[in-house]
């Protein structure tokens, strides 16, 4: 192929091998994302592949995004268009998902399931454990004497495996080991439990998708037949799902391309097996496979490199006739490099002050005047979260140098964290009675609430300046405390009404949210309000109701609270700026995967290998799984180091620094695993190292394309830029409004109406099929988001979706799409919008958009009007460019129009489409810009939204040249 842009030999020989399987080993630095980035691009450009027929995996959601951005700025340059909603680009997770949610009626899933997140999953097995203590042997599985959280944590952890292992649960449970088949049991019984609340886990993600593509074999077909391409990067952190997954996708062509580096599979703990990357060569004929490996390190200094190759050479990886690494030396770039050691230690002896020894250190190097900004450095450990990284953290920031660690388990620890559940003790005077009756009631978390909370937020409240908050407090705490009535909101609507007041909005003001931090305080704040709206879920509260509040309080604290700060929260992380400016980065080694600093001090170096099997894994390893054992189980902590600090060493680019606290005796660092390598490097202070003699590079900026859609993003700045900055921006989670749920119960029961007829099933779609679907749909909505209508009400939104088919049920037949998405790719964003339906007109289609209220007042709501025409017509114009079809007409159908004429139609205007996305542009120019003013309040807005007391109480700047 054509595209080559600067490409090695190497890179340009895994670009150019396209047909067939692919196996390309990567090593650090090697230009990885470069050379997908150009393979992606020359199967468009020069072998007309279209994106559908594509599908790229990625190991995270940033990468997926780094690599969207980077494919549509090359296919931009070369003026190739696109629809990007075509292709399956993102991680295993999102598009299992997305063929899950294509297929949905071929699933155990029914609309609107809920997926849960890891904390998620874990305190939904804590809800339900004492079923699982009444299986027979359970202690083998969750434990013997434990506590429930801990019992709940050893159950997830099983129960994933069992997914990620695509293990066969019939035949578990059939096992002659007793402790297999009760392991086959906790597994059914949380498939059960999973299917009553209509949720799905990470690992189910795939778990149902590998489900739905082996017991529909036309559905597979299809995807075989559509998807010509297959790229997975990151192999070595693939499981064996993900595996079974591709192996089923791959059709006759073979054309699957795997990505990886075997020296850096950090994810066993995840499921993850590095025999997938070392074994794929094998899924196919002699010969057949190709290999390319990529070994110049374009990033690092060569003493960087000798330093991790020596590193690597020093396990033996040879056990019983295999070898379980590929033989690889990675090889520098081309260049001159300062003769300047640039591999050195910072250790303190025994003795001696190991934070005061790495502050010197680290003024050397910015003394030296090499080093323009601390966020060049980044400190990289086992954990973040250990006490002694989290003290040198401290002194690093008592001595003027900011810290960036947001996983280093700090969020309860943060002053507006403390304050806010301060505050909630406050308004709930029977907190003391509820410990008292709370289980483990001298639990550590009732320290944490007393001193570092209440008290903090009581002597806050002694402050004058705070004396409206204590007025606003007093009599809603007193009403708690004899609650005889169901109040109007939930623990969620008391946060809100909290950042009323100056203790709390301080945080979440515009001034606030600019500078080092990002805003993290009113990001955390953001955060919290999603776990109050998780743990509202979870526990079923809508309103504080007299019933239950004792109940709902104690699970709050006792258990939502205490097991999210036993188990750590990360803070708030800036995807699209890894290294924040003016801040020394704390990371641990897995967090900095993919990523490379100047400078990379490593710590940790008292770790030795650690065992991480059990007795039951050794009975699955060798009994149940799909494949032969492969790693020796007693080798796999010796291999599985390696790479864990193989991956750690190769982030440097100019200077890599091995720092501890010298120890003997237990505890012993550094360990005698690193003790050889240590020894002869020279220190920080020797007079042959010369930072001034070095350069540093500058941390790459990520230019990540944000995505903005037309409803979620400019529709909602257009509307009200406050609401923009706190749900969108911030991400607070707003407490969902009833006419939502009316628009989205109308907008699904029709799409079911679609889709029926689109499978060409019209004879199905009847008035009381219809009536079906809509009690599905409601129950599913209404139990997901705790949100209910009145009966009247629902009869209303029936009412519009019935209406709807006794006026179109003729036109059925014209049906083409239903519920498309497409996309703009912008030099600067892309931009995403969903089109209700298409249906054919002769040669043209027509596209419409439903909205769930009465037909507008043509003169009245012109300006309303006006911005749907506008959104409609970049629709069609996206429409027009994806199917080469002309769009005759764009409609608005309202849904609530019972008496006369439901449409609003328009004819496409080519001439303001230009003046249209200019207007975009604009828009999106003071999003990224952050500039949230506005001419005036958008009172209709007010009376509904969640932060109204904040914005009757902020001090407004308005602007008339909006």
């Amino acid at each position: 192929m054509g595209v080559h842009n600067g490409a090695d030999i190497y890179q340009r020989e895994a670009i150019d091998c396209t047909e067939g399987p692919l196996l390309i080993i990567a090593g650090p630095g090697s230009g990885k994302t470069f050379t997908l980035v150009e393979r992606i691009v020359g199967l468009i450009k020069d072998k007309g592949v279209s994106p559908e027929s594509l599908l790229v995996v990625t190991f995270t959601d940033k990468a997926a995004r780094e690599l969207t951005t980077r494919v549509s700025n090359r296919l931009n340059q070369l003026n190739i268009k696109f629809n990007l909603n075509e292709m399956y680009l993102g991680t295993f997770h999102s598009i299992c998902l997305r063929l899950l949610e294509e297929h949905r009626e071929f699933t155990r899933l029914r609309r609107n399931f809920s997926l849960l997140d890891q904390f998620d999953q874990q305190y939904f097995l804590y809800q339900h454990i004492f079923d699982y203590r009444a299986i027979p042997d359970h202690e083998m599985v969750l434990g013997g004497v434990r506590s429930p959280w801990a019992q709940s944590e050893s159950l997830m952890k099983w129960v994933n495996k069992i997914a990620e292992e695509a293990l066969d649960a019939d035949v578990l449970a059939k096992a002659p080991e007793t402790q297999v088949r009760t392991l086959a049991a906790c597994f059914e019984l949380y498939q059960h439990q999973l299917y009553e609340a209509n949720a799905l886990d990470f690992s189910g993600i795939q778990y149902e998708a590998l489900r739905l593509l082996q017991d529909h074999p036309h559905i597979l077909e299809k995807l075989r037949a559509k998807i010509s391409y297959m790229m997975v990067d990151e192999y070595q952190d693939t499981n064996t799902i993900q595996e079974r997954i591709l192996k089923l996708l791959t059709n006759d062509r073979k054309n699957l391309c795997v990505v990886g580096d075997d020296d850096q599979g950090l994810y066993r703990f995840r499921g993850a097996t590095i025999r997938n990357i070392l074994e794929f060569p094998s899924l196919f004929s002699e010969g057949e496979c190709k290999r390319v490996t990529l070994t110049t390190n374009y990033r690092s200094h060569p003493d960087i490199i000798s330093f991790y190759n020596d590193w690597m050479q020093e396990q033996d990886w040879t056990q019983g006739g295999k070898t379980f690494r590929f033989e690889k030396i990675i090889g520098p770039r081309a260049g001159d490099f300062p003769a300047v050691p640039s591999v050195i230690k910072v250790a303190a002896p025994i003795g001696g002050n190991w934070h005061a020894e790495t502050l010197a250190f680290l003024h050397k190097l910015k003394d030296s005047g090499r080093l323009t900004d601390w966020n060049q450095i980044a400190f990289l450990f086992r954990s973040v979260k250990n006490e002694a990284v989290v003290a040198l953290a401290e002194y690093l920031e008592e001595h003027d140098i900011p810290v960036y660690s947001p996983r280093s388990n700090i969020f309860f620890d943060r002053e507006e964290i403390r304050l806010l559940i301060g505050a909630l003790i406050f308004l709930f005077p029977q907190f003391p009675e509820v410990r008292k009756w709370a289980d483990d009631a001298k639990l550590e978390i009732w320290d944490y609430y007393d001193n570092s909370c209440f008290r903090v937020f009581i002597e806050e409240l002694r402050k004058p300046e705070n004396e409206r908050l204590l007025k606003w407090a007093r009599p809603i705490a007193k009403q708690h405390l004899t609650l005889a009535h169901n109040a109007d909101y939930s623990f969620s609507g008391l946060f809100y009404q909290l950042l009323q007041f100056p203790l709390f909005s301080k945080y979440v003001s515009e001034e606030a949210i600019v500078g080092i931090d990002k805003g993290r305080a009113g990001r955390n704040l953001a955060m919290f309000s999603t776990m109050l709206a998780k743990f509202e879920y979870l526990h079923h509260v809508t309103v504080l109701n007299p019933t239950y509040l004792e109940k709902n309080i104690k699970d709050l604290f006792n258990s939502f609270f205490r097991f999210l700060k036993e188990g750590g929260i990360d803070e708030y992380e800036d995807e699209s700026e890894y290294a924040p400016s003016g801040c020394i980065s704390f990371l641990t080694v897995h967090q900095s995967k993919g990523l490379e600093f100047p400078v990379v001090v490593v710590g940790s170096l008292g770790a030795v290998p650690r065992k991480q099997y059990t007795e039951l894994d050794e009975i699955l390893e060798h009994n149940y799984l799909s494949k032969p054992p492969f790693e020796p189980l007693e080798y796999t902590k010796y291999y599985d180091f390696r790479r864990l600090f193989y991956t750690a060493f190769s982030r440097a680019q100019n200077l890599l620094a091995m720092t501890c606290q010298v120890k003997h005796g237990h505890g012993r660092t550094p360990s005698k695993y690193f003790e050889e390598i240590l020894h002869p490097l020279p220190n920080w202070y020797d007079p042959a190292f010369q930072p001034e003699q070095m350069s540093f590079e500058l941390v790459k900026e990520i230019n990540l394309k944000r995505e903005y859609s037309f409803t979620s993003h400019i529709t909602v700045f257009e509307n009200c830029a406050e609401q923009y900055r706190f749900f969108k921006d911030l991400e607070f989670m707003p407490i969902r409004v009833s006419p939502m749920l009316f628009g989205t119960l109308v907008h699904q029961t029709i799409e079911d109406i679609h889709r029926t007829a689109l499978r060409g099933e019209q004879e199905k779609i009847t008035p009381d099929q219809i009536a079906v679907w809509f009690d599905v749909n409601y129950n599913l909505i209404a139990k997901k988001e705790r949100v209910y209508l009145a009966p009247s009400t629902q009869k209303a939104a029936l009412a519009h979706v019935l209406r709807y088919y006794e006026r179109e049920k003729a036109h059925f037949d014209r049906l083409r799409e239903a519920e498309v998405g497409i996309s703009l790719v912008k030099d600067a964003y892309i931009l995403k919008g969903n089109v209700d339906l298409i249906r054919g007109e002769g040669e043209t289609v027509e596209i419409i958009d439903f909205k769930t209220e009465k037909k507008l007042d043509l003169d009245r709501d012109r300006e309303k009007l006006k911005r749907y025409q506008r959104q409609l017509e970049v629709y069609a114009h996206l429409v027009e460019e994806r199917t080469g079809q002309k769009v005759s007409k764009m409609h608005l159908y309202y849904t609530g129009e019972d008496g006369g004429n439901p449409y609003v139609t328009f004819t496409k205007d080519d001439k303001t489409i230009g003046k249209t996305i200019a207007e975009f542009d604009r828009i999106v120019d003071r999003i990224e810009r952050k500039d949230y003013r506005m001419k005036s309040r958008p009172n209709k807005m007010c009376p509904d939204c969640d932060i109204r007391a904040y914005c009757d109480n902020k001090n407004w700047k308005f602007r008339e040249d909006i």
